[in-house]
């Protein structure tokens, strides 16, 4: 009896260490993340399901914000996850600026910098380095911004479907340090089942 017991004891200890495990992965790794809203059409759209690695700028101590190694800086036209300053409700969104560019929005198309990020060859499209973003503006632009710079150490987000995303026009900058990971992957899209496209 007592042997049985132990044996017991001994396999729930090692399903709590797996448990315990693949929660500190999830916190500090690797998560994933469930569209739910359309404010970042056409690159996602709701019940789609992202892969966000969370060691791609920095890090973390799993279950806390401190950091253990730090990382890159986020990039524009990067898309990453962080936590609303307003609600603290967790949201996904495209960086558009980073420290030290000049930013300003109209009819919901950027200037960084006083250049125009749409491409030659159609009016919905930022390019942003290698990254792009295919905008939806069925709902108009959204708020405008006047010329502004970004400060150090934060970014400016927004979603792609500018009339549509609460963002950085309403709740400003997000520090770098409140960004929880950089969505890499498309890893299920709505309607069509299970992928593994870059975003």
């Amino acid at each position: 009896m007592m042997s049985k017991l132990r044996k017991i004891g001994s396999e729930l200890l090692i399903l709590a260490g797996v448990i315990v495990f693949s929660l500190a992965a999830r916190s500090a790794i690797a998560d994933h993340y469930y569209i739910p809203s359309e404010s970042m059409e056409y690159s996602l759209l709701v019940g789609d399901r992202v892969f966000v690695d969370k060691r791609a700028y920095g890090l973390r101590l799993p279950f806390t914000n401190i950091e253990l190694f730090e990382g890159r800086s986020p990039e524009r036209g990067e898309i990453v996850v962080f936590d609303s300053p307003e609600n603290g409700v967790r949201l996904i969104k495209r960086v558009v600026a980073v420290g030290g560019d000049r930013v300003e929005v109209s009819g919901g198309k950027l200037l960084i910098n006083g250049e125009s990020l749409l491409s030659a060859t159609s009016a919905d499209l930022e390019i942003f380095g290698e990254r792009q973003a295919l905008l939806n503006l069925e709902a108009g632009g959204g708020p405008d911004m006047k010329p502004e710079i970004v400060p150090e150490g934060t970014v400016m987000v927004m979603g792609d479907n500018r009339g549509n995303s609460r963002d950085s026009r309403a709740f400003g900058f997000i520090s770098v340090d409140d960004i929880y990971g950089r969505a890499i992957r498309l890893y299920y899209r709505r309607g069509k089942g299970f992928s593994w496209s870059p975003i």
